[in-house]
């Protein structure tokens, strides 16, 4: 198969841009993601089905002991699909960080957009296969797990079995967590994920694991309950192997209505030893250790085709105010 060089040259000199000297403003950076995403649709077809999700957003944090920063994220996942079996993925997004995706507009820093995955896929009745520099998550992501914007440089097995259960192991190295060097080619193997997840009703469910990360053993377990319709209420807890160091979520999730408009909401408790690690140092906006409260809703606009969004987090002594909205394209 040959590919349409408009593509690749858009794709490439996006998803490679990185603004070096002095800083970019958010508006460049949208601009050449659309450019980009413009020319694979305007592109000749080519026998490979070509998709893609942009999605992108907006915020102002207002975190205790700092000034307020207005930020923006931009993530990119580009597909193209062969068959019912194989397809190719990649995801690029703004920020720096393995565990953030946001860039702070005038800053005085660089403003960064990063190819941080690409990867096969298989899938079939059995499952699905995914090599490569792959997702950090198989589906949904989960309050104990590592961050959605992350990668795994390896290989993930998930055998699907008849009785609403699923196996899955994931194999490959975690130890580069610099988005510049996401896709460089790993040089050994330090994290192992073994897990069997299934539902017990339909209103029960459990995910259960052993890991082997950031050269520590783990335990995680996580309960959901679908109370009914609108509402759910979940448990994690993660432990180390070698001592008591763990990490607990308690949380609720589901959707409200207030004056004909549906409101979604998620809420939940967590504590987080101490000395509990870098684990927890990669899940989603980690804030600190400790014992914490993170509640959020969000809501449909329908005029603008987006969604606005609030966010409140207390941990110890230090709190988090997030506000803003999203677009997905």
């Amino acid at each position: 198969m040959v590919i349409n060089s408009t593509i690749i040259t858009a794709l490439n000199n996006f998803i490679g841009w990185r603004a070096n000297g002095q800083s970019k403003n958010c508006k460049r950076a949208i601009a050449g993601l659309l450019f980009a995403a413009l020319a694979a649709l305007m592109a000749p077809s080519v026998s490979a089905d070509y998709q893609q999700k942009i999605d992108v957003q907006t915020r102002a944090d207002d975190r205790s002991g700092r000034d307020i920063r207005y930020q923006y994220r931009v993530r990119f996942y580009p597909q193209y699909s062969f068959d019912d079996a194989y397809s190719v993925h990649a995801f690029a997004a703004t920020g720096d960080d393995f565990a953030s995706s946001h860039n702070t507009v005038d800053d005085g820093d660089v403003d960064f957009f990063y190819l941080r995955r690409a990867y096969l896929r298989h899938s079939g009745d059995y499952g699905k296969t995914e090599f490569g520099v792959i997702p950090t998550y198989k589906g949904r992501v989960s309050s104990s797990g590592l961050s959605k914007d992350g990668w795994i440089s390896g290989i993930r097995h998930v055998r699907q079995f008849d009785n609403d259960s699923q196996f899955e192991i994931v194999v490959g190295q975690l130890d580069n967590l610099n988005p510049a060097r996401a896709l460089d080619a790993p040089d050994k193997i330090d994290y192992v994920e073994l897990e069997y997840s299934a539902r017990m009703s339909q209103r029960n469910s459990f995910e259960f694991s052993l890991e082997r990360m950031t050269d520590a053993n783990f335990i995680r377990t996580e309960y959901r309950y679908q109370i009914n319709d609108n509402h759910l209420v979940f448990t994690e807890w993660v432990k180390q192997v070698a001592n008591s160091q763990s990490k607990v979520v308690l949380g609720v999730e589901g959707e409200l209505v207030f004056w004909q408009q549906p409101i979604e909401y998620f809420s939940y408790y967590s504590y987080v030893s101490n000395d509990f690690g870098l684990r927890a140092e990669l899940t989603e906006d980690f804030i600190d250790v400790g014992n914490g409260f993170s509640a959020k809703f969000s809501a449909d606009i329908d005029t603008l085709r987006g969604s606005w969004f609030v966010r409140f987090d207390h941990v110890d002594s230090r709190s988090r105010v997030l506000a803003g909205l999203s677009w997905k394209l």
